[in-house]
């Protein structure tokens, strides 16, 4: 007997309404024969769009672009199964060292066919169990809302991650009637002992050289406001976790930029002098501590707070650690001092901090390289920095001209950096730029790589042309893969193998797909072609020729065993 009130629907048409009920707006993808019911339920459903791409791995990088400045989920759908599948491996990887909160979806063979060597055939349970927070294969059409929305709730309850969901194709095209379509969980609100806080400030009124360091967990908790009148109201600097400049606005006066090796030397001389760390929202992860004590005080006392528990103490030993919300923490520990009259002796440390944190970025500029005859990236930089619009948002790859630009750029606002962080990737900044163009459509979206990276992903200019995406890829062009070719230099006596590479004519290819293409070989031109670019209404490449010599070893810890 048919159930008028809840008639029986196919289970792609039951995805879809998943996805509806938990008011996604974009959905990536790739079609493919294994997922024709899912994309076939989403032909006709106006209040999602569909962003159809040219490889599932790009795909990914915007989808968790797209999640990581919107704070929603990222949905990419990979339609074959099997190729489909495997080519999103990276895409997830990348996305689970970023912490983002992608739900990825995969078409599978048929039930029956499992375990037969079946065309296309792959274990995808397995192959994405180490690079999810949970891989689910869902078994029978009736299970999809209830997987689903599980997954959902997964990618962004406690340390946001990625979540990828295998589907197979006879259960996409099963019929089933559901009740419900989404489900809501019960968060349990856990408490934070008001004896740990009355310990923290007993902690801070000994110090005299405290800091706050701040990650990721305040950015996807929208702490910003609540860490900032911490650190006025304690006279304490802040300084980011790697990756997370865009944490806190430049202009906050307390504010040191980003930490660690790849970060700048103030803020880095901070958490090598502190006596006091309050880590917030933040791993200490390798990027910002390269886990030694060469980029974090040894002697320091250190305050952890993390709503990962795994995180708490890991890689460096602490007097205390909450588990916990970030922005929770920071209103107990506000509303407590807030009864409270303290005195700090930190003043001189302060004092020292903020002269030297000025005169670091007055030196940045007046050193910045702009008369060399071949573009050098300190000159690109500083003309960049000097013209783009202030609500701008910047996404960077990693390689050697990338991870220079790490700390180059003055953010107004938080969510407006986005770089591979810990996965190291070349390749993700070109498509991570349109995720987050789609998440922010009023925010001018300036995509930084290398050649190399570019070349790898430059097929997604016809996803920008056919989407109107307009956002403005930089293409730093020093015709090589610079990072291993400064280590060949550095530690191989400059015996280079595979270092060099030939590409053709970014700016002419992206005339070709329907874009906007600059040739950029002397710097005076530059300003012109970004602004250009700003107001052409189309998305753009601006090919800039740099120097080839102007590379940079940022490894030297992987390379002591080769210094003589």
């Amino acid at each position: 007997m048919i159930n008028k009130k809840n008639p029986p629907i196919s289970g792609g048409k039951a995805v879809v309404e998943c996805l509806k009920a938990n008011n996604v707006k974009y959905v990536f993808g790739l079609i493919g024969s294994a997922t024709m019911e899912l994309f076939d339920a989403l032909y006709d459903e106006q209040s999602i769009k569909f962003i159809d791409v040219r490889d599932e791995r790009t795909g990914a990088h915007m989808a968790d672009a797209y999640a990581r400045a919107s704070g929603n989920h990222g949905v990419m759908i990979a339609g074959q199964n099997g190729p489909g599948a495997t080519n999103l491996v990276t895409g997830v990887a990348q996305a689970k060292a970023a912490f983002s909160p992608l739900l990825s979806i995969a078409g599978a063979i048929a039930t029956e066919h499992q375990g037969k060597d079946a065309f296309q055939e792959v274990d995808q349970q397995k192959l994405f169990e180490p690079i999810t927070k949970k891989t689910f294969s869902i078994e029978e059409t009736k299970n999809i809302a209830v997987d689903l929305n599980e997954a959902m709730r997964l990618a962004k309850n406690g340390k946001w991650g990625p979540v990828h969901v295998n589907i197979p194709r006879d259960v996409l095209s099963g019929n089933e009637s559901f009740k419900s379509f989404v489900f809501k969980n019960k968060i349990e609100d856990k408490q934070i002992d008001n004896n740990d806080l009355e310990k923290i400030i007993a902690l801070i009124k000994e110090a005299e050289k405290p800091i706050i360091i701040c990650g990721a967990g305040i950015k996807n908790s929208n702490s910003q406001k609540e860490v900032i009148s911490l650190s006025k109201h304690l006279n304490i600097p802040l300084v980011s976790s790697a990756g997370h400049g865009d944490v806190i606005p430049f202009d906050c006066n307390l504010y040191a930029g980003q930490m660690g090796p790849r970060g700048n030397k103030i803020a880095s001389q901070l958490v090598n002098n502190a006596d006091l760390i309050i880590a917030i929202g933040t791993r200490l992860g390798f990027n910002s501590t390269f886990y030694s004590y060469d980029n974090i005080s040894k002697s320091a006392k250190i305050v952890q707070i993390d709503i990962d528990p795994i995180a708490l103490g890991r890689y460096f030993p602490i007097e205390l650690g909450i588990n916990n919300d970030a922005k929770k923490f920071l209103e107990n520990l506000l509303n407590l001092l807030s009864l409270k009259k303290l005195k700090y002796n930190n003043s001189v440390w302060v004092n020292s901090f903020i002269n030297e944190r000025n005169n670091y970025y007055k030196k940045r500029d007046s050193e910045a390289d702009v008369g060399s005859e071949t573009i050098q990236p300190s000159g690109l930089f500083k003309e960049l920095r000097d013209i783009m619009p202030k609500n701008s948002s910047v996404t960077l790859d990693a390689g050697t001209l990338c991870l220079q630009a790490t700390d180059q750029f003055n953010f107004a606002e938080s969510k407006s950096l986005f770089t591979p962080l810990d996965f190291g990737l070349v390749g993700f900044s070109f498509a991570a730029g349109l995720g987050v163009k789609l998440a922010k459509p009023n925010s001018p979206v300036f995509s930084l790589m290398g050649d190399g990276g570019f070349g790898m992903t430059v097929s997604e200019l016809s996803t920008a042309v056919q989407h109107n995406i307009n956002t403005i890829t930089i293409v730093m062009n020093n015709k090589s893969w610079g990072a291993e070719k400064a280590y060949q230099r550095d530690y191989y006596k400059k015996r280079y193998i595979g270092a060099d590479i030939s590409s053709p004519p970014f700016h002419k290819l992206a005339e070709l797909y329907g874009a906007k293409g600059y040739h950029i070989t002397q710097l005076k031109d530059f300003k012109n072609a970004v602004s250009d670019a700003l107001v052409c209404n189309m998305p753009s490449v601006i090919n800039v020729e740099v120097d080839p010599k102007a590379l940079y070893s940022f490894r030297k810890d992987s390379f002591k065993h080769r210094e003589q």
